[in-house]
């Protein structure tokens, strides 16, 4: 599969999740980078790139995706740090809206806590 058609099935999977959530009108693209950043309510979850599907959470959320088989801190180019806030959703949650939409709703709910208390986004 190419980069192209990579990109388009993570952004179905994230739409599958926000349609099971009640929010597909909420989700939108841009292209950024070679990949996509996926935007709800105007606040980043998450960021489509060629290593995978990767959710903005919350601190306190982040050791239970963490902890599934697969999932890791999102390293965005080679010899960068790793994410404090971007985790890599393991294909076999993200494939499967059921599983992966309630990890994006803690995506959510950590953008929306974030412009409650007036917090500039951070990677």
């Amino acid at each position: 599969m190419g980069h192209a058609d990579a990109l388009v099935a993570l952004r179905r999977d994230l739409e599958d999740a926000a349609c099971l959530l009640g929010q597909p009108q909420d989700l939108r693209f841009q292209p950024m980078f070679g990949g996509l950043m996926a935007y709800i309510g105007e606040r980043p979850c998450a960021w489509l790139s060629a290593g995978g599907l990767a959710l903005k959470l919350a601190p306190d959320d982040q050791p239970g995706l963490l902890a599934q088989p697969g999932a890791a801190r999102l390293v965005a180019k080679p010899g960068a740090a790793p994410s404090r806030s971007y985790v890599l959703v393991p294909a076999s949650i993200h494939r499967d809206a059921e599983r992966f939409a309630p990890w994006l709703a803690r995506s959510i709910a950590a953008a929306k806590d974030r412009r409650r208390r007036g917090a500039a986004p951070r990677r």
